[in-house]
């Protein structure tokens, strides 16, 4: 049988001089569930999104250079003694935001993840827990249409994830073979791309992944639960409408200072919205950079601070075998056994998953991390169809000089651009290298040959920390600014601590919650009137 995309629901139309509930700025993993959930409930919603409206089956190719598109590359200044690649590595554009080009990797975090500072003494606890995000992480897991392993075994007993692993590409069955004969346990992964097809509230039958291995490039059939096949749809459907190519640059605010308009630019001529309250969800970047401009929810000072990207060290190897690793779910397997290592000399932990890459990705890389150029370069990527990857997603400090900045260069648009201060610590360090000396081990018990490293960190987090204490954060449990009445902020930015999971089923578990709470906040309101 062959699945079509189910054609786009009717969407309302607000004018802009009219005052919405709700303005969402950003359709990612933090805006998307959230604007579904307040328009379900009957709200106003419109969202503006940065980036064009994308059509899966019309605007993704099968082709790696047409994956730039959804990187979000306006630039940004990067210093510190580990400047951070942009782009590629960890934004996107376009409604959907970087669940368009994310691999669909979507482990849970664990109970611990929430009390780093309470365990190790240092860095932060968040103010909810594991528990508060539990049901969500349900509530995710089941609409999306996560395949994965059932019973997982790592953290606490859950229910089964709706459909089973998907199928093991060749570095995930290589990374197995070498785990295996280590002790280590491995396990397929969650990842949020379907083994079969899957009826899609608001949206229709999405079919079963194909392997094209091309996540990153923008999934043309449906199969990767990415935001515009999944919440954008269920949000239009009941009734938030959706304004893509709208740049927010500014605020208009009264005099109790309660934002009562969002300033955008759309086609080159500046708009306003009116609206009641704004949900800022432009990640760990354009979120920050937003708030200084304005001079915004910063009675803290801690708008742009404890900046963090997790330890994300990459190991290659190739093998005798035919391991074509653009072929499948780019992160296959995963292993959890290192979450708290018993000899480890850090705090956190880390996980390890199997990776496969696309060849222009892989180029790129051997010539920054090997330094290989020429005929030097051909050679080695002559061995690309027998590579895999390993890779290390750990946990990262915040510290005090890793941080976001508006630089004096302007961008095209006339805006600070930010500049992102960022070293590894102490910690970072000793995690990567403990991390190291086992995958060196895997890939040899696993028999790979030219074995290399490349150093890396990824993911945006940080820059509006969610705290208790308002001195010392930007928003509470809730995600609520403490200096703005009607402002809350739902993306990366707003982590504590960066937690050893990749963040996009913890942004997606928070937006929920985050609406909820503001649902719920506001229902006791209109009741006491």
């Amino acid at each position: 049988m062959t699945h079509a995309l189910h054609p786009a629901p009717a969407m309302r139309h607000y004018p802009p001089g009219e005052t919405v509930d709700a303005v969402v700025i950003g359709t990612g993993a933090g805006g998307a569930p959230l604007l579904a959930r307040l328009a379900a409930a009957g709200l106003s919603v419109v969202a503006l999104e940065a980036g064009r409206h994308w059509s899966p089956e019309r605007d993704f190719a099968t082709d790696e250079t047409e994956q730039n598109k959804l990187y979000w590359t306006d630039e940004r200044l990067s210093g510190g003694e580990d400047p951070l690649a942009f782009g590629k590595n960890n934004s996107g554009i376009g409604v959907g935001g970087s669940t368009l080009h994310y691999t669909a990797y979507t482990p849970r975090a664990q109970p611990d993840d929430f009390r780093l500072c309470s365990d190790f003494g240092v860095g932060a606890d968040w103010p909810i827990g594991y528990a508060e995000l539990a049901p969500y992480y349900d509530e995710l897991e089941l609409f999306l249409g996560v395949s994965g392993p059932s019973p997982y075994p790592w953290g606490p007993a859950r229910g089964a994830y709706p459909l089973p692993p998907l199928s093991l590409n060749a570095p995930a069955q290589l990374m197995a073979r070498g785990c295996e004969s280590l002790g280590i346990r491995t396990s397929p992964a969650a990842n949020a791309a379907l083994a079969a097809p899957y009826y899609q509230e608001g949206f229709g039958w999405r079919p079963a992944c194909t392997n094209r291995g091309f996540c990153q490039a923008g999934c043309s059939t449906g199969a990767k639960a990415s935001m515009d096949v999944t919440f954008i749809p269920l949000g239009i459907g009941a009734g938030a409408e959706i304004r893509p190519e709208c740049f927010v640059t500014s605020f208009e605010r009264d005099t109790a200072g309660t934002i009562v308009g969002v300033v955008y630019v759309e086609n080159g001529a500046e708009q306003r919205q009116r609206c009641r309250h704004v949900f800022l969800c432009a990640g760990a970047v354009e979120t920050p950079r937003l708030l200084l401009i304005n001079d915004l929810a910063n009675a803290s000072g801690q708008v742009g601070c404890n900046f963090m990207a997790h330890t994300g060290l990459q190991l290659w190897g190739q093998f005798e075998e035919m391991v074509r690793p653009n072929k499948g779910i780019p992160g296959g397997l995963i292993s959890e056994d290192t979450h708290r290592p018993a000899d480890a000399d850090f705090a956190g932990g880390y996980l390890l998953q199997s990776i496969g890459v696309m060849p222009l990705t892989y180029a790129g890389q051997v010539a920054r991390g090997l330094g290989l150029w020429g005929e030097a370069l051909h050679a080695h990527m002559a061995g690309y169809n027998h590579t895999a990857g390993i890779n290390i997603l750990g946990d990262c400090l915040p510290a005090n000089d890793n941080e976001l900045v508006l630089s004096d260069e302007l961008d095209a648009r006339g805006l600070p651009k930010p500049l992102i201060r960022f070293t590894n610590g102490d910690n970072e360090h000793r995690m990567t290298a403990h991390a190291e000396r086992i995958m060196r081990r895997i890939w040899d018990a696993a028999g790979a040959g030219e074995v290399w490293a490349f150093p890396r960190n990824a993911h945006t987090i940080g820059t509006c920390r969610m705290g208790a204490d308002p001195s010392k954060a930007v928003v509470d449990a809730d995600c609520r600014a403490f200096d703005v009445p009607n402002l809350s902020i739902c993306d990366n930015s707003v982590f504590p601590s960066a937690l050893a999971a990749n963040p996009a089923l913890t942004i997606m578990a928070l937006s929920l919650r985050t609406a909820d709470r503001f649902l719920q906040t506001r229902g006791k309101a209109e009741s006491a009137l």
